[in-house]
This record gives C-alpha cells, sequence and structure tokens, in this order.
C-alpha cells in the first residue's frame, strides 16, 4: 500500500513542478526549453530529487538548475499549496542531458541510410 502512495505523489509532484517551472520568473529558468525528465521521492517523502534538461545542452542546464535553487522556497511553498501535503518534501535540483542525448540518438538514427525492404509480391492462382 505505501509504494502506491509513494508512485502516486511522485506522479502528482512531477505534473506540478512542470506546471509551476512555466510560472518561475527568473530569467535562468524562464529564457529556456527547461523540462523536468525524472522525479524521485523517498519512502518518508522528506527528500524529492528533481532531474531537468533543456536542449541547449548540458551547460545551459546547469544553468537553469542554479536558477531552480535559487526559487526553491517559492517551488516548494507552490507545491505544497497545490498538493496540499502534510510535509513537503525538500527538493533537490539536478542536471541532465537526457533530452539532448535523446535527440543526438534520434539524429543519427536518422542519418542512417537503411533501404527500406520490398514486401515480396504474392503470385496470383488460375
Amino acid at each position: 500500500m505505501a509504494g502506491n502512495k509513494i508512485a502516486r505523489v511522485t506522479e502528482d509532484v512531477h505534473r506540478e513542478l512542470t506546471a509551476i517551472l512555466r510560472e518561475v520568473k527568473d530569467p535562468r529558468v524562464k529564457d529556456c526549453l527547461l523540462s523536468v525528465v525524472r522525479v524521485e521521492v523517498t519512502n518518508d517523502l522528506s527528500y524529492c530529487t528533481v532531474y531537468a534538461s533543456t536542449m541547449e545542452g548540458m551547460e545551459r542546464t546547469k544553468t537553469a538548475v542554479q536558477g531552480l535553487k535559487s526559487a526553491g522556497g517559492y517551488i516548494r511553498r507552490e507545491l505544497g499549496r497545490r498538493l496540499k501535503l502534510r510535509h513537503v518534501p525538500e527538493l533537490i535540483f539536478k542536471a541532465t542531458d537526457s533530452i539532448a542525448y535523446g535527440a543526438s540518438i534520434s539524429r543519427m538514427l536518422q542519418d542512417l541510410d537503411i533501404p527500406e525492404e520490398e514486401e515480396p509480391k504474392e503470385e496470383e492462382e488460375d
């Protein structure tokens, strides 16, 4: 039963953080395409690790994460208001390059020149 609650809270935190990040006015966060990649909440709901990524690369992501850390109090307060939790977990923001990595893999797959196989034609019986 406790596993279901943690999973539900994790999904709720992920959804609400995505909405809250659109409202943050810090230029380090506002001026980039920031995405919450993954959220991990501890079993006792005391800490929440948020993995964020941007399309602009790892350096831009690190700058955005610094902006998130400075706006951490606002984000945590908004999260508490929206989710109505008894104890709002402390937010730990970490930068990841998963979006840029995924885009580079997608580009590599698009660049491959693999000919499409033709389907064998069935001969008609007389």
